[in-house]
């Protein structure tokens, strides 16, 4: 059974040799560049510490789980499975596993110390500078702010990114429409300050919780338990009241004021589509009034990266969730959904089906574009045959090359539900608040109505390569510059 313990999560890490923890960096562009060239190579997550002007013991760790490895130490999965596998065991976890309601313990080591007032300030932790041309040092990336409705008191638990702008007032960017924001808006128009806790370190299942799209009136923490079979072990905050995680690192406690009453420029941030896609702009601070954290407390950093660099595996979990929601909607056939990493976990879905009567594809490109997940700021649905591995973009690529005729396969659809992040929106849309794009589907199936004679691929099947691989052991060895010249 998990753990919601991230340092058990990091142990497992260690452990398994997908850990590397380095000493002296700095926050000031240098820890979010290394972050971005160790998640470009694929390489292990990493543990900063002894960072440049703070204690000893304030760590930040990135790449989480931006490989399937690590995707599956975090769900508890076996840690040898091919990448669609592991998508397959997230898809099932949130295909079998409902809602598992949270529990309020007595304590936990997030009271291990607890400022208040003057004594809170945000400095004390480090807060990154991730890109470039950031607008300044963010401390919540890899975070979970956590809100309760005035109205109907339950709790939402969402990923939003807050930006340091002085030593007790956080940015905090909640995209319109997102339950954060309509719950802040709610306190607003009562008059009132919203509360607000953010947890700046925490096992990764929680931060997966916080990504679904949980319906309205649906707590985080409650799907959150679903994926790891446990509820989530929670304590009250010292200022605010509101529920986090027993076993989080840092807590950062405050009020939300309306943009009216005080707000600060936010921004710009590199987003996860590989762009600078808004400036500087107004938004709302947190007001801080207290931090609860641990002894040595360790911050999750998942700042977004350009593709395919992914800090988190977000296409991981967003192939899960299609494939989730394509479940649901009882598309039959469906062999497996991968989420390209050049399309940053949105914009480039491959789903691989047996097709079983005419149009079935077409049926599973429309109904993956419907979900609650597929339908936000997607780009690209590609169909393949089962014959296709969809996490090999080389087969992906061949099936385009080879089934897919321009004139018949490839369908646009207008006017889908996008966003201000998304880089194709131009300037006089983006002044109307016309935050719509279109959509693609390729269908790269073989033609249903004479799938029988298409041509047959002349490729060994499975059972003849693995006769000649056992029988010639030596040459295919990891060692063998043929084999590595295959590879590539």
């Amino acid at each position: 059974m998990l753990s919601w313990d991230l340092r058990d999560f990091i142990s497992d890490l260690s452990k398994l040799q997908e850990l590397k923890t380095l000493d002296g960096a700095s926050c000031e562009i240098e820890i979010g560049t290394i972050t971005e060239i160790m998640a470009e190579r694929r390489g292990p997550a990493l543990l900063f510490d002894n960072i440049v002007g703070y204690e000893p013991g304030r760590r930040i760790l990135t790449n989480l789980t931006s490989t399937p490895r690590r995707m599956a130490v975090a769900l508890g999965l076996e840690t040898n499975l091919p990448p669609l596998e592991v998508a397959r065991g997230l898809k099932d976890r949130l295909k079998t596993f409902g809602g598992i309601k949270p529990v309020e313990v007595n304590g936990g080591p997030i009271k291990d110390n607890i400022l208040r007032g003057d004594e809170a300030q945000i400095n004390l932790f480090p807060a990154p500078k991730w890109h470039e041309d950031d607008g300044g040092p963010y401390i919540g990336t890899g975070c979970a702010v956590v809100m309760k409705d005035p109205d109907e008191g339950w709790i939402n638990v969402g990923t939003y990114r807050a930006q340091v702008h002085s030593p007790r007032r956080l940015g905090l960017y909640i995209s319109a429409g997102h339950h954060g924001r309509l719950i802040s808006e709610a306190y607003w128009a009562r008059g009132e300050d919203c509360p607000v806790a953010i947890v700046l370190g925490l096992h990764p299942v929680m931060l997966f919780g916080s990504f679904i799209a949980a319906g309205w009136g649906v707590s985080e923490y409650e799907t959150a338990g679903g994926l790891a079979g446990k509820p989530v072990e929670l304590v009250k905050g010292e200022i605010t009241g509101l529920p986090v995680p027993a076993s989080s690192e840092i807590v950062i406690e405050g009020f939300l004021p309306p943009r009216t009453k005080e707000s600060h420029p936010e921004g710009p941030f590199g987003e996860w589509t590989g762009y600078y896609a808004t400036g500087a702009r107004d938004e709302p601070v947190v007001r801080v009034e207290g931090i609860m954290y641990r002894d040595d407390p360790i911050i999750t950093g998942a700042a977004p990266l350009k593709p395919p660099a992914s800090p988190e595996g977000e296409y991981i979990y967003r192939a899960a969730s299609v494939w989730h929601e394509l479940d649901k909607a009882g598309v039959p056939g469906i062999n497996g959904v991968w989420k390209l990493p050049a399309g940053g976990g949105r914009y480039l879905t491959v789903i691989s089906l047996r097709q079983r009567y005419p149009g079935h594809a077409r049926q599973a490109a429309l109904a993956s574009m419907s979900g609650s997940d597929g339908a936000y700021h997607g780009r690209f649905v590609i169909m393949v045959d089962d014959d296709i591995d969809p996490t090999n973009e080389n087969d992906v690529l061949w099936a385009i090359a080879t089934r897919c005729d321009p004139k018949a396969s490839i369908d646009v659809i207008r006017r889908c539900w996008s966003t201000p992040l998304d880089p194709t929106i131009p300037p006089w849309e983006r002044e109307k608040r016309n935050f719509t794009n279109s959509r693609a589907i390729i269908d790269a199936c073989r033609p249903f109505e004479w799938i029988a004679e298409f041509p047959p691929v002349n490729k060994a099947s499975d059972q003849i390569r693995k006769k000649i691989i056992e029988k010639w052991t030596a040459i295919f060895s990891e060692s063998s510059p043929v084999v590595e010249m295959g590879k590539n």
